[in-house]
């Protein structure tokens, strides 16, 4: 078929422009990609309702709890209430993963009382409880950028970690079975079957895979704890020590929930370096490595109610 010169021009012309949009949208994406937006409340499902009170009791525990239908922080920082928001696999982020932000952030201490619509209770209680959670989790994100007009974005930092290995005498743990529904095992106070307890001298656990064991360790020892140990299965454990009164710790309880405390007066039992190498034939060694922070560049003392 032959093309005149006139329509020859305008198809290379209309060609120059789709090439040069296409381009201009490739550019566009990668620089989206390439940048961490903020989070905003409306790209978020949030609670119906939710109350922030100061809370000057001078305590210093901290209490978390996703009841039915809500969300329930006591005595929370605000870098706590960031931490459990953006958590890993149900282990709040420690303060050390979250930088920046003023002063208050680590001293102002609110209550929260946030719910959900009745019509999103049921759905929700019908969710496994690791799911039911990470929704509470973008609520309360939500919530950080409605009421406390947060903005954060992500970082990767070169810091001090430990590495979990295999002791000496190989690894002492118990593989749990496939399969076993744990019928006897551990329950949180409503009921609900709940697959590992944290406490200030303790972790009892079924089923857990290395990858949840190292997260809850490195909120005991204060540091991000890599998995070289090379085991793939799933293990029932219980580990006992005596906590470090040098910084605060959080007891994990049902559903991802959790409370922070200061141990009590130290005992004659083995720290947790020695009770991993005594009970679970693991060891943590000091090196360096990458870890992910929060970085906040912007907050706001939260509105009124």
């Amino acid at each position: 078929m032959a093309i005149s010169r006139h329509n020859l021009s305008q198809r290379l012309l209309l060609s120059k422009v789709v090439f040069g949009c296409v381009i201009c949208a490739i550019l566009a994406v990668s620089k989206v990609r390439g940048q961490s937006p903020p989070t905003t409340a409306a790209l978020l499902p949030s609670f119906e309702v939710a109350s922030i009170k100061p809370n000057h009791s001078g305590g210093g525990m901290i209490r978390v709890e996703a009841p039915k239908g809500g969300f329930r922080g006591t005595n929370m920082t605000a870098k706590a209430l960031i931490g459990w928001a953006y958590a890993g696999i149900s282990i709040p982020r420690r303060d050390d993963q979250i930088l920046g932000g003023p002063g208050w952030t680590n001293s102002d201490r609110y209550d929260i009382d946030a719910k959900l619509e009745d019509s999103e209770v049921e759905a929700m209680e019908k969710l496994p409880s690791d799911q039911r959670i990470e929704q509470i989790r973008l609520r309360v994100k939500s919530l950080l950028a409605d009421r406390f007009k947060l903005a954060v974005r992500e970082e990767t930092k070169e810091v001090p970690v430990y590495a979990l290995v295999v002791g000496k005498g190989g690894p002492k743990l118990k593989e749990a079975k496939p399969g076993d529904t744990y019928p006897n095992g551990l329950k949180g106070p409503d009921g609900r079957p709940m697959s590992m307890f944290m406490g200030i001298d303790q972790l009892t656990g079924q089923a857990l895979p290395m990858s949840t064991l190292v997260m809850a360790l490195s909120h005991q020892v204060g540091r991000m704890v890599l998995d070289q140990t090379g085991l793939k299965g799933k293990y029932d454990i219980a580990l006992k020590w005596t906590p470090d009164q040098s910084q605060p710790t959080m007891l994990q309880g049902p559903s991802g929930t959790g409370a922070e405390t200061t141990p009590p007066p130290a005992s004659s039992g083995p720290s947790i370096f020695t009770a991993l190498q005594e009970q679970l034939g693991l060891k943590l060694e000091s090196q360096k490595g990458p870890e992910e922070v929060l970085v906040i560049d912007h907050i706001e003392r939260p509105s009124e109610n």
